[in-house]
Order: C-alpha cells, then sequence, then structure tokens
C-alpha cells in the first residue's frame, strides 16, 4: 500500500475519532441539559404546590373563622334565649314564693 494511502487512512481514521468525541461531547451536554431543564421542572412543581398550598390554607382558615362566628352568634343567641327562660321562671318562683309566705 503506498505511503499516501496510508496517511488518507490515517486521517480518515483520525477525522473518525474527532467525529465521535464531538458526538460523545455532544451527547453528555445534551444529557445534562435535560437533566438540568428536569430539576428545574421539579423545582417550579414544588414551589407552585407550596403556593396552592397556602392558599388552600388560607382559604380553610377563612371558612373556619367564617363558621366560628357563626357558631359565636348562635351561642350568643341561645345564651340570650336561655337568660330570658330563666329571668321568666325566676320571677315566676319569687311570685310563688311570695304567695306561699303570705298565705301562711
Amino acid at each position: 500500500m503506498p505511503m499516501e494511502a496510508i496517511e488518507q487512512v490515517m486521517e480518515v481514521e483520525q477525522r473518525m475519532r474527532e467525529r465521535r468525541a464531538a458526538a460523545d461531547a455532544q451527547a453528555q451536554q445534551m444529557l445534562a441539559d435535560a437533566e438540568q431543564a428536569g430539576q428545574a421542572r421539579v423545582a417550579r412543581a414544588r414551589a407552585e404546590a407550596a403556593e396552592q398550598g397556602k392558599v388552600l390554607l388560607k382559604q380553610a382558615e377563612e371558612r373556619a373563622g367564617e363558621r366560628a362566628a357563626e357558631i359565636q352568634r348562635a351561642a350568643e343567641e341561645d345564651a340570650e334565649a336561655l337568660r330570658n327562660t330563666a329571668e321568666q321562671h325566676l320571677t315566676e318562683a319569687v311570685d310563688f314564693i311570695v304567695g306561699r309566705v303570705v298565705s301562711h
């Protein structure tokens, strides 16, 4: 084989090694880019989930506060009704006792 042909084969082999190295480097870069993009998506999803959790918690707290206010109003109304009933019974009891004392 002439020396020129050997040199050409060696040059082609060298170019092929260089292309393969470039392709390997490109594949590694693509893999690193994909991993970085995936991690960024996970971070965004976590942040969005945390924010959504805060919103849901705030809504639940607001509903709980409204419900507590409703319960408080109902309890105050019940207490007022009980006071009125107690006062009425107290008046009746006083009248009964006074009636018994006076009749004896």
